[in-house]
């Protein structure tokens, strides 16, 4: 008897594992690297910058304030970050919206309507962000990008070798 509801038990949970689905976070190191190289193109450029990194929830993972930035950036890069994450697109997005007249967007939760903040994806999922402030709202875009071509070719690296 112990034996069939086990394997009855067994054939039960089996498809339910089956279905569980697996989602891909980015790590610590990928964030820390994604950070740096964001930081260096901060540099060659001379620009005084905030860098953030967080997860796909919005959760801060890296924070880095470059000497003599202002620290107001901090707040607005952790919210240009967020933004970008849990909304999973460039946090641009919301400032163009609101430039052309839907003002609306100004109450979205969470949003920050600013330039600066750009999603990391792999495979077409958002699995974190980063922003950037500081200096002009493209200024700090590019930097931003720059971050998250980085991040992205680090993972997709490693995906290649696990392959």
């Amino acid at each position: 008897m112990k034996i069939v509801k086990a394997v009855v038990l067994f054939t039960l949970l089996t498809p339910l594992h089956a279905q569980l689905p697996v989602k891909k976070v980015i790590t610590l190191n990928v964030a820390k690297r994604a950070a740096e190289a964001a930081e260096a193109e901060a540099n060659k450029r001379g620009s005084t910058v905030v860098i953030v990194i967080v997860d796909d929830g919005g959760h801060l993972l890296v924070l880095n304030r470059l000497d003599d930035t202002q620290v107001a950036s901090v707040e607005v890069g952790i919210g240009k970050a967020r933004t970008a994450a849990i909304f999973r697109r460039p946090s641009k997005e919301f400032e163009d919206q609101v430039k052309n007249g839907r003002i609306a967007a100004l109450a979205l939760p969470g949003a920050t309507p600013l330039q600066g903040g750009i999603p990391i994806t792999l495979a077409g999922k958002v699995i974190g962000a980063i922003g950037v402030s500081g200096n002009t709202p493209q200024e700090d875009e590019d930097i931003a990008k720059v971050g998250a071509a980085a991040a992205e070719a680090l993972i997709a690296a490693k995906e290649a070798r696990h392959d």
